[in-house]
């Protein structure tokens, strides 16, 4: 289903977002989620390829990609550092290019996607109170590909999956902090029933060997679940 404002009734887009806002929810994890948005936008949007890079750690990452050549495109841009998508990422800002073959500035970013086969490019930020979390990117085989409807619609797109990602994270976050509870907790109950511990005790041992050893608490609590031993 292709969506133009300018030719489609209004209804179409109300459904049509309906639709992804309803995916996203039932999306699991942040993988599913940007894979779910790269989808849509192929649907939604006048590309022939989407991708979705996202800041993890401070660097930016491909989780996903409608197709190889995005993924190259992306993983060029990040060994470089240059191309609209890092610019994009450092600004906050969406950035068009019309056309590779009289693209002018980013000159070797330019050429080699044009050897690619692709003339037209879009790069959304994913933008949350936080900052940037990372880039839809929008890619055409054809020259001067996106219009001003294109570019507006988006940046709804680039709302809606903002929040998806901020949402997919935390939960993430969430259930990996749960986990770590779950582990140090069997790891103090082996302590205490080997060693006669009190709880206290037991955490303050974990705790020490975490410091000393520069490990984090879970992975020196999933060592001594795994080994019945601390780490040396």
């Amino acid at each position: 289903m292709n969506f133009r404002p300018g030719r489609a009734h209004s209804a179409a887009s109300a459904d049509l977002f309906a639709k992804l806002a309803v995916e996203l929810h039932d999306s699991d994890g942040v993988g599913e989620t940007v894979d779910a948005v790269a989808q849509f936008a192929l649907q939604a949007l006048n590309c022939s390829h989407a991708g979705v890079a996202l800041v993890v750690r401070g660097r930016p990452e491909v989780p996903a990609a409608t197709d190889p050549m995005v993924a190259e495109i992306y993983q060029w841009q990040m060994a470089c550092g240059v191309g609209p998508l890092v610019e994009a990422m450092r600004g906050d800002a969406t950035l068009l290019v019309r056309d590779t073959a009289t693209e002018r500035r980013w000159p070797e970013w330019a050429a080699k996607v044009l050897s690619l086969g692709v003339r037209s490019v879009l790069d959304v930020p994913l933008s949350t109170a936080a900052g940037t979390v990372g880039i839809l990117g929008l890619y055409n085989v054809e020259p001067d590909a996106f219009s001003a409807d294109d570019e507006a619609i988006a940046h709804i797109l680039a709302r809606h999956a903002s929040v998806a990602v901020a949402t997919a994270r935390n939960e993430e976050s969430m259930a990996q902090a749960v986990d770590a509870r779950k582990l140090v907790g069997q790891a103090m109950g082996i302590l205490m029933e080997r060693h006669g511990l009190d709880g206290d005790r037991a955490f303050a041992i974990l705790k020490r060997y975490s410091q000393d050893t520069n490990t984090k608490l879970r992975d020196v609590a999933q060592e001594l679940i795994d080994t019945r031993r601390l780490p040396r």
